[in-house]
């Protein structure tokens, strides 16, 4: 079997790759780092480092690469004759990748017209559904009614630290022992892939926001209030027994949320929330900061890991999410030069003030509690 994944980085090759290869896919990947390209077709393998105090390997083994931007029908052909196709690319690359893929499909339903799922392993709320818009954007109406008809765009959940790292091996990536990637079984095309470690759900959603609200929420912590107290590292963070307190006040926070909203087993999420924080401790797996909180101005956006679960907090209880809040207040007030997005919002809060930058990248009314609530802790 056949399996093409976009994105050769280190979530790529560290998390979906080595699924894939557990489930007897041969993984073409495609990048544009010419570098990893040429290693993936020179060595046929690469190790897998689960980062915990035994540091256990797995070789990954039947990958090669293709460079999306110097043979690119190469890629087409591969899309052709693809089983499955994932991706790894940011978010905001997928509308990069997405003219190829239609290229791809279009050449597929051609000579090919089988059934196929292309599933996007993002950070983010929908990321299938926005390749499949982006893809569809770039085909004729004839072609549209065809691809649809053949290929499916499930959405997923994917969960998986993968830490910024150096490594001799260029190929080599460590990463954190635990995983969970979903995928919506409706939006399937065809059989459902056989891969362990995949779950099938009927509903995504829940676990979307679930894994948002508590993996993403909580590592927002560290990363904001860690860099107001100087901490570079998530790991040295993590140490702080004020940001313990924050990070377990916010999760219990948006776990009400979800439990509420969801009808999640309050036990059951408890255990979870606890299991996402013990994972942040791991010293093997530490992160800078500055990564985890770069982006601040998507992070501060209205369905986003900060505000969409103070909001729908208050909505279920009534009340103010303090823990929430002030690690709203720390995301607001970030400043980190090398990040693009942390310099936009300054300039953003420096023209506009506090409120109104609030009230804009998060979509919130002047007359919204929270922005009130985020002000005065910002105020303290």
């Amino acid at each position: 079997m056949l399996a093409v994944h976009f994105g050769a980085g280190n979530i790529g090759r560290g998390f979906i790759g080595a699924l894939l290869y557990e489930a007897k896919y041969r993984t073409i990947f495609v990048d544009v780092n010419q570098e990893v390209i040429d290693r993936l077709n020179k060595e046929n393998q690469y190790e897998v480092i689960l980062a915990g105090a035994t540091k256990k390997k797995q070789v990954v083994k039947q990958v090669s690469g293709i460079n999306s931007v110097t043979n690119p029908v190469d890629v087409v052909a591969a899309i052709e004759k693809a089983d499955i196709v994932t991706t790894a690319v940011g978010p905001t690359i997928l509308k990069v990748i997405a003219k190829l893929i239609a290229t791809g499909l279009e050449a597929r339903v051609a000579k090919n017209a089988q059934p196929l799922n292309i599933i996007a392993c993002e950070n983010m709320l929908g990321g299938s559904t926005l390749l499949k818009e982006e893809v569809l954007s770039h085909v004729t109406e004839e072609i549209k009614h065809t691809i649809e008809q053949y290929v499916g765009f499930p959405d997923a959940a994917v969960d998986r630290i993968v830490p910024n790292q150096v490594n001799d091996d260029r190929l080599q990536v460590a990463v954190e022992p635990y995983y969970e990637w979903v995928v919506e079984k409706p939006a399937l095309k065809g059989k459902t892939p056989v891969i362990d470690g995949v779950t099938y759900v009927e509903d995504l959603k829940p676990y979307i926001e679930r894994k948002l609200f508590t993996v993403n929420t909580g590592h927002a912590v560290p990363a904001y209030i860690g860099h107001q107290k100087g901490y570079p590292t998530i790991y040295e963070a993590m140490q702080d027994e004020e940001i313990q307190a924050i990070i377990d006040g916010a999760l219990q926070e948006s776990g009400e949320a979800l439990i509420q909203f969801y009808g999640f087993n309050r036990h059951e999420h408890a255990a979870y929330r606890s299991k996402i924080i013990e994972r942040f401790k791991n010293p093997h797996i530490s992160d800078e900061v500055t990564r985890v909180g770069r982006g601040p101005i998507r992070k501060l956006g209205a369905r986003d890991r900060l505000i969409r679960p103070a909001i729908l907090y208050m909505e279920k209880t009534g009340k103010i999410p303090s823990y929430l809040v002030k690690t709203i207040a720390a995301a607001l007030t970030y400043g980190n030069i090398q990040d693009e997005e942390a310099v936009k919002l300054q300039v953003l809060v420096n023209k506009e003030g506090y409120a109104n930058a609030l009230q804009i990248v998060a979509e919130l009314s002047a007359e919204h509690p929270l922005v009130d609530a985020v002000i005065k802790e910002i105020n303290k």
